[in-house]
């Protein structure tokens, strides 16, 4: 007998052990240990003023964002996985890099693995971008360009590469980007920006800081700043893995909507040990 019970034991044992498992899982979960996945694109808008990240509120099913009107932002990307990734980058309802009223179908921005890119600007070629400036409705470039239908409005459509024999990318040069942009459809896309085609814009130029006749905001076409980027090829799969829409408006726009705003922070948000953010310059500090 003592044999025979010596012999069940161990066999019972992980048995055991499973139905433990099975049991606690549920427990953790209603403990909040289990947490959902990042998004495969992290997007923050950084006020180039004070190089603080600019804090997004929830409020009737949108995020929101506080834009402070005059200040310079740049709109920082940050892959969070281990694959390549292409972002089609849309400002006001256009494509900030080749000007044209923004489609899942254009060019963006690649993406390596885990890298993060600062976008300051709408790009004019491969060497320069004119700055996002928060402006008076009026002054944006969407409405200078006879385009004021989606003003307030940053999104971004993430793709996950097709990877062709192997999945190997050149980098490619810009008569290469040239000649597939005249035979396809779909534009070559760029590893840090793309060669912006030739579009009607106003004169690069800054934007004075003054009052605004109503709550919103727009995006200017901001002062030309050096901005070296290079081309790349890129298969995108078919349909985008995300999709992520940010709403920007001045401080009181969003107090009138009934979002409020605790010293710039979100009063749902959590201290976070890594905010992601540059170390701005203190109060009192001078060059």
């Amino acid at each position: 007998m003592h044999r025979f019970r010596a012999s069940r034991c161990p066999l019972l044992l992980p048995a055991l052990l499973v139905l433990a498992a099975l049991l606690y899982l549920p427990a953790a979960a209603n403990a909040g240990t289990l947490r959902r996945p990042p998004p495969a694109v992290e997007l923050d808008v950084v006020d180039r003023h004070s190089g603080a990240i600019l804090p997004q509120y929830r409020h009737a099913g949108r995020t929101w964002l506080p834009g402070e009107p005059g200040h310079a932002y740049a709109l920082r990307l940050r892959n969070t996985g281990p694959q390549r990734l292409l972002v089609v980058l849309s400002v006001d309802g256009i494509n900030a890099i080749d000007g044209r009223t923004a489609d899942l179908r254009q060019a963006g921005y690649v993406l390596e693995p885990w890298q993060t890119l600062e976008v300051a600007g709408w790009r004019k070629s491969l060497d320069a971008v004119a700055q996002f400036v928060f402006v008076d409705p009026g002054a944006s470039y969407a409405a200078r360009t006879g385009r004021p239908d989606n003003l307030g409005v940053i999104g971004i459509a993430v793709f996950a590469e097709r990877a062709p024999y192997g999945g190997i990318a050149r980098v490619a040069t810009p008569g290469d980007a040239r000649r597939e942009r005249a035979a396809a459809p779909a534009p070559a896309s760029a590893q840090a920006g793309m060669e912006a085609e030739d579009v009607a814009s106003p004169e690069a130029g800054g934007y004075p800081q003054r009052a605004l006749p109503s709550t919103r905001l727009g995006t200017g076409h901001g002062s030309i700043e050096h901005a070296p980027a290079l081309q790349a090829r890129f298969q995108r799969e078919a349909g985008p893995l995300q999709v992520t829409e940010l709403r920007y408006e001045s401080r009181f726009g969003l107090q009138t909507r009934g979002i409020r705003l605790d010293h710039g922070r979100p009063l749902a948000d959590a201290p976070r040990a890594f905010p992601g953010s540059f170390v701005p310059d203190p109060p009192d500090w001078r060059d």
